[in-house]
């Protein structure tokens, strides 16, 4: 019995540390629905501009806008002047998750790619968005399952279902 308990305490530490690269998620007064997988990325809804030096204290080097410049409360350049300030570098990649662009997916997927930009805090009006590019990213760069990255994905935010069936058909490797 002593053994047996010993064995699965053994096998439960190392089981632990997989379980807590789970998504988290926190209140942030200046970040709206904020998600996090380990420190690799964050994917959240609205921010404002003062959330720059928090994102930055954090430890995100960069930060993916997904908000289209037309959107109420956008406000684009000053999100832009407040990462410059506070030393994070800026992506704006503006996708429309009424109307999907793949050639947007492709930009993203090079940002998200790029060695400057990790980790990256990637952020639309609602997490929606958001969480649907990172599904992309799990699914066409670092190949997981499908069953796998919509889980991760909708425990980061991902609710609507036909921006989701968009991300895995995009994804797919032979389309």
């Amino acid at each position: 019995m002593k053994s047996t308990l010993l064995a699965l305490t053994a096998v439960l530490g190392l089981v632990a540390p997989s379980a807590a690269q789970q998504v988290t998620k926190e209140s942030r007064e200046e970040i709206k629905n904020f998600a996090r997988v380990e420190t690799t990325v964050a994917c959240a809804g609205a921010i404002t501009a003062d959330a720059m030096p928090e994102i930055k204290k954090m430890g995100f080097v960069s930060v993916i806008n997904l908000r289209e410049a037309q959107e109420p409360g956008a406000d684009i350049e000053k999100q832009e002047a407040a990462a410059k300030a506070a030393g994070v570098r800026d992506y704006h990649v503006p996708f429309n998750g009424a109307k999907p662009d793949p050639t947007v997916a492709d930009q993203f997927i090079k940002v998200i790619s790029s060695k400057e930009a990790a980790p990256a805090f990637i952020h639309c009006a609602s997490a929606n968005r958001a969480s649907a590019m990172w599904l992309i990213k799990r699914l066409s760069v670092d190949r997981w399952e499908v069953d796998r990255a919509v889980a991760e994905a909708e425990a980061l935010g991902l609710s609507n279902q036909a921006l989701k069936q968009w991300a895995i058909e995009y994804a797919r490797p032979d389309r």
